[in-house]
């Protein structure tokens, strides 16, 4: 961290900080040039975190020069890393599918969405047990039925499910069912339940908050590595924006910039950010163009009988697109494909 003071800063001021600052355990150094000075701090600066810095006498700025996210940081991390997921891989060497019906309404459309879904050569089952919506009076899940419902899917198809946990108090619950935990874009930063998940001892996927900006992203994924599970997935789903023509706005720098800054991997769900079925393909191949390690999407055996999120789920048609995109666009971006052959 460096603080500038200002050109009306005195001696007394600089003392001040410096005095302020060593107190903490931080070191200080100080810079004098022609129109002001620097102090330099070099150690743990997040003692100084509930301290009004720019408040003090003199200072004019201060600035951050490494990261305030210390365990998802690539400083500390140089290499990107591969979360496994009941053995399916999420990294930087390939691009992973994930898929299924966006809620688990019941057995037979649950099964029949998850076939659909490895057909089109998904190797990670998605599915809402619990379903945090903006209206009370919309269908909010089955709860730890539409669990069982998912563990029996799993039985049946192989494939490791992938779904959201809402509250603190159901994680070791959903826990006990999921291979992985999903926190939503609605507790994007609910700092209780982030530091539940990173104790359960489950990977998790994060998606970014709908109005949150990347570094709050990833600080909302340090408070998940503080409890020590660093199997951890970023989700771009998209933003909220003023446009109104798609349901988000999804942001496909994101996916480059996080991973210039985190080494975890970023995938982008292409089904929530446009909110329609026409939209999802081509925000899928911007995905994996982008350099996205894997991709989240809705599909349902019949949409239009969807108890949520029906209008941008994919059906047959949409899947044998979404196969023949999955077998070509990674060795395209030099990445290979997690999963068997595609059969559908």
């Amino acid at each position: 961290m460096v603080i500038v003071m200002g050109p009306e800063a005195t001696q007394g001021d600089i003392e001040a900080i410096v005095g302020l600052v060593q107190a903490a355990g931080v070191e200080a150094f100080v810079s004098r040039g022609v129109q002001r000075t620097i102090v330099g701090l070099v150690g743990d600066v997040t003692q100084l975190s509930a301290v009004n810095l720019r408040g003090m006498g003199g200072v004019r700025d201060v600035m951050r020069i490494t990261a305030p996210y210390k365990l998802v940081s690539r400083e500390n991390h140089p290499d990107r890393s591969t979360v496994h997921v009941g053995g399916v891989p999420i990294g930087p060497d390939t691009v992973t599918l994930i898929a299924g019906p966006c809620a688990v309404e019941t057995p037979q459309q649950t099964l029949e969405a998850a076939q659909m879904a490895k057909a089109a050569g998904a190797t990670l089952l998605r599915g809402g047990a619990y379903k945090p919506r903006t209206s009370p009076y919309a269908f909010q899940g089955l709860g730890e039925a539409g669990l069982r419902i998912l563990a029996d899917v799993r039985e049946e198809t192989g494939l490791p499910i992938v779904t959201e946990v809402v509250d603190a108090h159901d994680v070791d619950l959903v826990a006990s069912y999921a291979d992985m935990l999903q926190v939503g874009t609605r507790n994007a930063q609910n700092f209780a339940l982030l530091q539940a998940v990173g104790a359960a001892g489950k990977p998790v996927m994060l998606k970014r908050g709908m109005n949150a900006t990347i570094e709050e992203w990833l600080m909302a994924a340090e408070y998940i590595a503080q409890r020590g599970n660093l199997d951890i997935v970023l989700c771009e789903r998209g933003i909220r924006t003023f446009e109104t023509a798609t349901r988000n706005t999804l942001d496909v720098s994101a996916v480059p910039v996080a991973q210039r800054l985190s080494h975890l991997p970023v995938i982008i769900d292409p089904s929530h950010s446009g909110g329609r079925r026409d939209l999802v393909l081509p925000l899928t191949r911007a995905a994996i163009a982008v350099g996205a390690d894997g991709v989240i999407i809705d599909v349902h055996p019949h949409p239009e009988q969807a108890l949520c999120d029906g209008p941008q789920a994919l059906v047959n048609g949409d899947l044998r697109e979404l196969a023949k995109i999955m077998h070509t666009f990674p060795q395209l971006m030099g990445k290979g494909v997690v999963g068997d052959a595609l059969t559908v």
